[in-house]
């Protein structure tokens, strides 16, 4: 049986099948610079080799009729027709407070998701193009929609709610979202795997660190508060992302240097974070190599970026009354041991102790505290994709 997973952008989209019994990915691409006249194919089939198409893809729609010709071609395809896919799952970004789960797409939750799209304007419209654009593709093929905010509608209203009059929450929907869900629940459950412990049994802080991180506090298997609020520009620093900030500075950037909502925007989302700190680059990759070369900013902004880390591992420790394990994932997460290390210096109170040759070596899954450590601390690859895959078979019960 196969599932097909969509993650549809502004100018792309994104897509893996898979055979859903053995999980294994029998293909993967992506549609580049849709919409733009250097608009570019790329098709990577297990066990055959990678095809580029440099075509002109006016929409979404005619991406996604040229996946298909690609996934069924008799040369480099991998099945024979689009009757083989049993069921698409879509990466949706928002579903406000209506979704706490990924659901069957009607024409009741399209509107729901349009709904939202005040709230996500950068990325909802292209997530429901996509959807549309599969269902005149694969005509009766039943969609699911997998939501990044549903995992952390689990959040209590104490969690959620933000120091302004409740009337703005109550007519404008102004609370914390959070983000990152499909790969936090993912990577908890796959913890829990690991441990050989039901999730359900386990109090674990998720670290999903890449040029957008955000940090997450898992008790018994449901996310409690998480670092990202009413957008993904809270929380801790990150790449290009001021993360938490007084919002009293916007005020006064505004009025002592000019700037206009749009420029503030772009500030604070575009040219903050560890770029704005070193001055250098968004990439941690080049703040660790600069760091350890001396540069100055750069290393100011290595220690600014696992500070903040730390000290959101620190509050949900308290949040959840303690921490059973603590886990890393996404490319710094994954990648970095430098700055996974950082992160964990200081945090011997809370039972933490690493093991600093485990947590050498290239990206892969394992346990990197040493084996007399109270507080467990993993590295876990996120699988987003997968978590879809699985969501969809899950909402259409194609699994028992």
């Amino acid at each position: 049986m196969k599932i097909l997973v969509i993650n549809c952008g502004s100018s792309s989209l994104k897509y893996r099948l898979y055979e859903l019994e053995t999980e294994q990915v029998m293909a993967r691409g992506i549609a580049e610079r849709v919409g733009q006249s250097s608009s570019i194919l790329h098709h990577f089939p297990r066990g055959k080799e990678k095809v580029s198409h440099a075509i002109p893809i006016p929409d979404h729609e005619f991406a996604f009729r040229q996946m298909m010709k690609l996934l069924t071609h008799p040369s480099y395809g991998v099945i024979r027709t689009a009757k083989e896919i049993a069921a698409v799952g879509h990466r949706v970004v928002h579903g406000g407070e209506k979704f706490s789960r990924s659901v069957r797409i009607t024409e009741e939750v399209k509107n729901t998701i349009r709904e939202c799209i005040h709230l996500a304007p950068l990325h909802n419209p292209p997530n429901l193009t996509g959807i549309e654009a599969a269902e005149k593709v694969l005509p009766g093929v039943p969609q699911v929609a997998c939501f990044d905010t549903a995992f952390h509608q689990t959040l209590p209203p104490y969690a959620y709610l933000y120091g302004i009059p409740y009337e703005l929450y109550s007519k404008n929907g102004i609370r914390r979202y959070g983000f990152h869900g499909t790969s936090h629940h993912y990577v908890a459950k796959r913890t829990a795997f690991v441990l050989k412990r039901p999730l359900e049994e386990l109090k674990v802080i998720t670290c999903h660190l890449g040029n957008g991180s955000s940090i997450t506090a898992v008790k018994e298997g449901k996310s409690v508060d998480t670092s990202m609020g009413f957008t993904p520009l809270e929380g801790t620093v990150m790449g290009s992302r001021c993360g938490d900030l007084d919002p009293a500075i916007v005020l006064f950037l505004q009025e002592k240097e000019g700037l206009g909502p749009e420029e503030m925007n772009d500030l604070l989302n575009k040219k903050s974070g560890v770029l704005g700190i070193s001055g250098l680059s968004s990439d941690m990759r080049d703040i660790e190599k600069a760091a350890l070369s001396g540069h100055e900013r750069a290393s100011l902004a290595l220690e600014v970026f696992t500070y903040r880390v730390r000290k959101y591992i620190g509050a949900y420790s308290a949040v959840m009354g303690g921490v059973d394990v603590i886990t890393f994932t996404a490319g710094i997460g994954e990648n970095q041991a430098l700055i996974r290390e950082k992160i964990c210096q200081g945090l011997e109170f809370l039972g933490v102790r690493i093991d600093s040759c485990r947590n050498q070596g290239g990206k892969a899954e394992k346990i990197i505290s040493t084996d007399d450590s109270p507080v467990k601390v993993l590295v876990v690859p996120t699988d987003e994709e997968l978590m879809i895959a699985r969501e969809t078979a899950s909402v259409l019960e194609l699994i028992s």
